[in-house]
């Protein structure tokens, strides 16, 4: 028997936080899982389930509130399953998010002594998301419901803007109700598979400020198209296209395979790691541009590509994380299962000249044993797999490639554990790691990992007093990469490797081969701004290079 019962009111203290970001307490021993608390709360809790050795719980009175708590700033919070973390300061949410990945490597994986990096923190909470799927449906009184299903639900919860969007996203909204309102077809109705208006879609190119807007339907167009259009350019900036999609399938994918431009171009175009990459309704892309890079410079950094490499990426989608790394490798290889996405990433690879890169469609295990039949050894792998993980056949295969090194991109500290535990085994323990907020105010966050072979004839143990070492001539090799990301955290500033090389130029360093220079003779050069060329000096004394 329970030792609570439902609807029985109960005080805890909350101490944790779970994956989805309830707060966990405990009562008698029992854990109480609560929404909408934080740690260091001490609250009354209505119990809503009671089973055996758990409850679940809503919140009912804050007796001493935590000192994260901050008031929420959107209405929608408390409903809307997008944000869980809202009610309480970022630092506290970073925190949450770093302890969770170190709880995960330590209780699941075992590594008590693994470095992990601070987690890198978003610039900002808000208007980070350059794509919207926002679900239609009716209201009580007939009109039009638009916005985000409650947690765990289908059910709508109506929202007139949302923070995580940008400006443009809640303008092409509130454009589409005063549409619908006036001309709209039939709002979709799930259990009967009848209706027509199914969903808006959203995208902006960030770097561009491109918009492109998108209606689902069950059907192949809408009514008064021409009027949508016309209001949609009117309330938004940077509308460069509007598509409908067509979806007639009883089923719960949002998009179907068919679209049909109705105004401006068939995709948009954005730039990430100073690639060109274009968007339709159907190309997958990181959902937080910004972050994104921030996370490939990472990957990049643990790859320690020199040119001479051939990079595995494994997972690939439209190749984005590949890419950016083809030209510091001497040839890349993408595998994803998704056909849309290898021509995305294919197209990507043409867009942009990359000529070293080539692209697969089928199962990463599958791909994988196919390559090492064509004698393919990879001498860097880069895995990032869905929130499941890597199966364990995949592991065995890859650490059977004999990879130098392994880069694992996880979106779920869990799985990410139970595979690391594994390759551990295989011999590629993991060297270090650093969480990365991808999706600030949700319960989602990334992290990066670097494996390395263990030789194991080779390898020994010592006890090193650094205080006696002479460090300057290690330090003195300091990549191109570990001196932006010194830069980019310390002085909050983004430097290309031309710059980094005309300041190295002017110290008197080795800057060996610049594969970036034109090929034109009247080119012109971009010169290093005086803060940006101060902050590398640091950078370089940093490193001891000068």
């Amino acid at each position: 028997m329970a030792l609570v019962q439902k609807n029985e009111i109960v005080e805890i203290e909350i101490t944790g936080m779970t994956t989805q970001g309830a707060g966990v307490g405990h009562y008698q021993g029992m854990a109480v899982f609560t929404p909408l608390t934080a740690p260091g709360d001490v609250a009354r809790v209505r119990v809503v389930k009671a089973a055996k050795n758990y409850a679940y719980g809503r919140l009912e009175e804050l007796v001493s509130p935590s000192a994260d708590r901050m008031e929420p700033d959107c209405p929608c919070f408390a409903q809307c399953g997008g944000c869980c973390y809202r009610h309480i300061t970022y630092e506290a949410e970073l925190g949450i998010k770093a302890a969770r990945v170190q709880d995960a490597l330590t209780r699941i994986g075992g590594f008590h002594s693994l470095p992990v990096h601070p987690i890198l923190g978003a610039d900002s909470r808000d208007g980070y998301r350059n794509k919207a799927l926002l679900p239609l449906g009716t209201k009580k009184d007939g009109s039009l419901s638009m916005g985000f299903y409650a947690v765990n639900s289908h059910r709508i919860v109506d929202c007139e803007e949302c923070r995580l969007q940008p400006e443009e996203f809640n303008r092409a909204m509130a454009a589409f109700r005063q549409w619908a309102a006036a001309y709209g077809d039939p709002v979709y109705d799930e259990a009967t598979h009848s209706g027509r208006m199914r969903r808006l879609y959203l995208r902006k190119g960030e770097m561009t400020g491109q918009i492109l807007a998108c209606v689902v339907v069950n059907g192949n167009g809408l009514h008064h198209e021409s009027e949508l259009t016309e209001a949609l350019k009117q309330a938004v900036p940077g509308l460069a296209s509007v598509v409908v999609n067509s979806n007639r399938e009883r089923t719960n994918v949002a998009l179907g395979q068919k679209c049909r431009t109705i105004y401006g171009m068939d995709t948009i175009e954005d730039t990430l790691c100073g690639l060109r990459f274009k968007l339709s309704p159907l190309s997958f892309y990181q959902v937080n541009r910004t972050q994104a890079e921030r996370l490939y410079e990472v990957a990049a950094r643990y790859a320690g590509l020199t040119g001479q490499e051939l990079l595995l990426d494994l997972y690939c989608g439209a190749g984005t994380i590949g890419l950016s790394m083809a030209g510091m490798a001497r040839r890349l290889l993408g595998v994803e299962i998704v056909s849309q996405a290898v021509e995305n990433a294919r197209e990507n690879a043409r867009l942009n000249g990359i000529g070293n890169a080539e692209f697969f469609c089928g199962d990463a295990g599958e791909a994988a044993r196919m390559l090492a039949e064509r004698g393919e050894r990879p001498d860097v792998i880069v895995l990032d797999p869905p929130r499941k993980g890597c199966s364990p056949d995949l592991v065995r295969t890859v650490a059977e490639f004999g990879p130098k090194r392994i880069v694992y991109v996880s979106c779920d500290p869990a799985t990410l554990a139970r595979d690391l535990k594994l390759f551990a085994e295989l011999g590629y323990p993991p060297v270090e790691a650093m969480p990365v907020d991808m999706f600030p105010g949700t319960a989602h966050v990334e992290t990066v990992v670097l494996l390395s072979k263990l030789n194991a004839k080779q390898h020994i143990e010592v006890e090193l007093n650094l205080d006696e070492l002479d460090l300057t001539a290690a330090e003195s090799k300091a990549t191109y990469d570990e001196i932006k990301i010194y830069v980019l955290e310390k002085h909050g500033l983004k430097v290309s490797s031309l710059y980094i090389s005309q300041v190295k130029r002017k110290c008197g360093l080795d800057v060996g081969q610049n594969y970036n220079l034109s090929k034109k003779e009247d080119a012109k050069v971009p010169q290093c701004p005086p803060e940006k060329e101060a902050a590398i000096m640091d950078a370089l004394k940093h490193f001891q290079m000068i």
